[in-house]
């Protein structure tokens, strides 16, 4: 019998150059007075998509929301929901919702009555108002707490409520303004899974701002990388993490350890660089052609970095050092290995023993060391 074919992977939306986009900005530019919060940014972004804009304070996120909600308007450039121009449209008609950071629940208001305003506002019937109002408790099965007001419940139940009455509405596109900064840790990191669970069964596009790190991994289909009012890069979770354009998306997204040097040798499937601050030549897999004598970084991430007591065969990718912290955070420990140029690396590495019954101690000189492939080569 002849062995089945393998099934073919399925292209995501942005990998398929016949994808329609959903939501499209053209080069768009936000000014307030001289300040230039949005500088000519280009996005298109999918249907059913979680997509989350990740930057620092400051750096136009939050602006380039509320010009999708339509509250303000965008100094040059057009956006377009659904194939529809809606640049000059005002927010109450834009097919948009928007939960804030705030939730913005009304203090005198049930949850039902908080939930059912904005879809009375619309003047629907009755009927309609109470079974979109049933299927949103639902979803979230906040059903028991529906006479409730807002104080008398928690901060994570007002955020399901506050989600759902953005949802009964029915939006194309729904955006979350650092939906979770309220909430404490634990309660966050759980949530952040509801709510993924949630939008992948409505199936409604949501653009998400937040300035956590670890938030935008976890959640989000992609990620926009936000600089000064630019989009830095633009990808999936695991390929900004693990193949960054730059060394601002590199030193954002996570820890990292930065060697610059000079490229002495470019080759079809390998760069070799010198490096001082390393004391090492580095040799890396991962590269577009960059030109001999180029000055470059290196960027490797602490948990491929490794450490041993002996030193490792050949004379690529390693470093002698001396332990000057090790810091022990429950599931893994950070050592920082000062090298002889003075530089300081850092290793992850997971917590297989008890501190007490490891090899390596305080100011014990060891190797540290990495593979070809967990290299990342930075021109920018």
């Amino acid at each position: 019998m002849a062995p089945h074919p393998a099934p073919r992977r399925q292209l995501e939306p942005w990998q398929d150059p016949k994808a329609k986009p959903y939501i499209t900005l053209e080069n768009v530019t936000k000014s307030f007075g001289s300040t230039i919060a949005v500088r000519g940014v280009s996005l298109s972004i999918y249907q059913g998509e979680l997509f989350s804009l990740l930057g620092g304070s400051g750096c136009g996120k939050t602006t380039l929301l509320r010009l999708l909600a339509g509250f303000e308007k965008p100094t040059t450039g057009r956006l377009y929901i659904d194939g529809v121009d809606v640049t000059d449209v005002p927010a109450y008609e834009r097919p948009v919702n928007m939960m804030f950071q705030s939730y913005a629940l009304f203090p005198h208001m049930t949850v039902v009555q908080n939930i059912a305003f904005g879809l009375k506002q619309e003047r629907l019937p009755a009927k309609i108002i109470r079974d979109r109002v049933k299927e949103g408790l639902d979803l979230v099965q906040m059903g028991a707490f529906a006479e409730r007001k807002p104080h008398q419940l928690s901060g994570g139940q007002r955020q399901r409520v506050a989600l759902v009455r953005s949802l009964v509405k029915q939006p194309k596109l729904l955006l979350l303004d650092e939906p979770l900064a309220a909430l404490d840790k634990g309660l966050r990191e759980r949530t952040q899974f509801e709510l993924v669970n949630i939008q992948e069964r409505v199936g409604i596009t949501f653009i998400m701002v937040t300035h956590d790190q670890e938030e935008a991994m976890t959640m989000s289909s992609r990620i926009g990388v936000m600089e000064e009012g630019r989009i830095r890069q633009i990808g999936a979770p695991h390929d900004v993490y693990e193949f960054p354009n730059s060394q601002f998306v590199a030193e954002f997204i996570g820890s990292i350890n930065i060697f610059e040097g000079v490229v002495v040798e470019d080759e079809p499937d390998h760069v070799l660089i010198d490096s001082e601050a390393a004391g090492c030549q580095l040799y890396v897999t991962h590269s577009a052609a960059v030109p001999v004598g180029a000055q470059v970084a290196v960027a490797v991430r602490p948990e491929k970095v490794m450490i041993s007591t002996t030193q490792p065969s050949g004379n690529r990718n390693y470093a002698k050092g001396i332990v000057r912290e090790i810091a022990y955070l429950g599931d893994i420990s950070i050592y920082h290995v000062e090298l002889p140029s003075g530089k300081i690396i850092q290793a992850a590495l997971p917590n297989l023993f008890r501190l007490s019954e490891r090899d390596v101690k305080w100011e014990d000189e060891i190797y540290v060391f990495w593979h070809a492939e967990n290299g990342v080569v930075l021109t920018s």
